[in-house]
């Protein structure tokens, strides 16, 4: 598997947790983040990923190289939405229709290696 394939499968985007495995910054013991050129080129190609929030609601997402979001929900629960990402200085930020921005890293957790 490449690192990009194992990055992919560790995206943390919004406040979703991809099926593959990752953490959000902090939660991890020592692995390191991805950086933002990692994250964009990585996720944000207009490829497909699914991911799923903390409490279980599945979501299709495609976040693609002009600056758009969308996610679909993926199962019972969830809301269809377009949206935005950006790069920052630690990883990407998203702000969703009707939502505030919420900036997250990437961080590859162990299963991924």
């Amino acid at each position: 598997m490449t690192t990009a394939m194992q990055a992919r499968m560790a995206m943390v985007a919004g406040v979703l947790v991809p099926l593959g495995g990752a953490t959000v910054a902090g939660a991890a013991p020592a692995a390191a983040k991805l950086t933002p050129a990692e994250i964009q080129a990585t996720f944000f190609n207009g490829e497909v990923f699914n991911a799923a929030t903390p409490g279980g609601v599945k979501f299709k997402m495609t976040f693609t190289a002009d600056g758009k979001a969308k996610r679909a929900p993926a199962g019972k629960g969830g809301t269809r939405s377009d949206g935005e990402w950006k790069l920052d200085d630690a990883g990407y930020c998203t702000t969703w229709k009707g939502s505030k921005a919420n900036c997250f890293t990437v961080v590859p957790n162990s299963s991924n290696k």
